[in-house]
């Protein structure tokens, strides 16, 4: 099960690149292995390493001031191409919280809100305000508030965001659907021995 997303503040991690799609958030190679911690290190692989392996240090996340940062503002259309829960699981595994952009592949919003990974939409205004914010300040820090769908820039800005109903409840208690039934079983098993089947089904 996810942990439960609760308020958090953060620096920010700007990646500008619009479009990136699945394969650039956790190459194909990474996918065999199922240990959500140890997808970190395939994050952004391609971008993050040379053919030799060396980091390449023009690279946001090799920057050492970028550790410990649990916000990604990225560029438009983030997320396309292949369903891989690696993506959501590689962006947690390396400490990332939200991504925020103006706009997320289905397929890919599916599995971050599924494991625990809040994705924010918000208008191309604000998203060039935010990308703005962040160059003039780089230590500017926001504060992503679930319940309140509110996010705070600095000390006074604050927007909020959308969020499906169902999709915050799952977040918020830190469970998916499947946790989500079986939390209410017994009010399950009440209602369906106080309303017998109408069907025979063992005729």
């Amino acid at each position: 099960m996810p942990e439960p997303v609760t308020a958090f503040t953060s620096r920010v991690v700007p990646l500008p690149a619009e479009n990136v799609d699945t394969d650039q958030i956790i190459p194909a190679r990474f996918l065999k292995t199922t240990d959500k911690a140890g997808l970190a290190e395939g994050l952004f692989y391609n971008w993050r390493y040379g053919p030799d392996g060396t980091p390449r240090p023009d690279f946001v996340l090799n920057r050492p001031e970028m550790q410990g940062r649990a916000i990604l503002l990225a560029g438009a259309n983030f997320g396309p191409g292949s369903s891989r829960e690696h993506a959501p699981w590689a962006l947690l595994s390396w400490g990332i919280r939200a991504v925020i952009s103006t706009g997320f592949a289905d397929i890919f919003r599916a599995n971050a809100l599924k494991n625990g990974l809040l994705p924010i939409v918000v208008s191309s205004e604000r998203h060039a305000a935010l990308f703005g914010r962040v160059a003039a300040d780089p230590d500017v820090e926001l504060t992503v508030d679930l319940a309140a769908q509110t996010v705070r820039v600095g000390d006074a800005d604050t927007f909020a965001f959308e969020i499906d109903p169902f999709a915050r409840r799952m977040l918020l208690e830190g469970t998916d659907e499947i946790g989500y039934v079986l939390a209410r079983l017994p009010a399950i098993e009440a209602w369906e021995a106080a309303h017998p089947a109408r069907v025979n089904t063992l005729g």
